[in-house]
């Protein structure tokens, strides 16, 4: 088994899954399994076109072959072994401060306080009055004449009916 080290990766940017597969002499399913196994192995599909990888991925995926079937590992160990080998964690935050002025630092504060005050809004449940729909109350003279007309029947005229049938 080759080493990271002593495959020759071309001088290129971009490159195909069976490129990248002839590269560290794997099948493209086993490929596959790895980018669903290591979420960050960067692998871009545009939608019709072909997997491609970046150089980091190809030398990722060298990686990881060396340390599942050179040093043994599962997949869990090798994932936990990457991890461990991946740079310390990002700037300090003295060294955030340094770079950041206080014209930026304002401007975060005022979209945090608008955020802070959108969700303020929107946790609230909505008042009565304000959303409450009701219809129209209508005056005794703008009521229609058919609907005074229906009321003004007696239940008397309307047994009257009833027993004629």
């Amino acid at each position: 088994m080759a080493s990271v080290d002593a495959v020759q990766i071309p001088s290129r940017s971009l490159f195909r899954q069976p490129e990248v597969c002839e590269i560290a002499q794997v099948q493209p399913y086993v490929l596959r399994s790895w980018e669903a196994e290591f979420k960050d192995l960067g692998v871009a599909k545009v939608q019709g076109g072909p997997r491609v990888y970046r150089r980091a991925d190809v030398e990722r995926v060298l990686r990881i072959k060396h340390l599942l079937f050179v040093e043994g590992l599962t997949i869990a160990g090798a994932r936990r072994k990457l991890q461990d080998e991946q740079p310390a964690a990002p700037m300090a935050s003295s060294e955030m401060d340094d770079l950041l002025t206080s014209d930026v630092r304002e401007r975060i504060l005022s979209v945090r306080q608008s955020l802070r005050e959108l969700l303020a809004m929107l946790s609230q449940r909505p008042g009565a009055e304000e959303f409450m729909l009701a219809a129209p109350v209508a005056s005794a003279a703008s009521r229609p004449k058919r609907a005074s007309a229906a009321a003004a029947k007696t239940p008397a005229k309307r047994a009257g009916k009833a027993k004629k049938k």
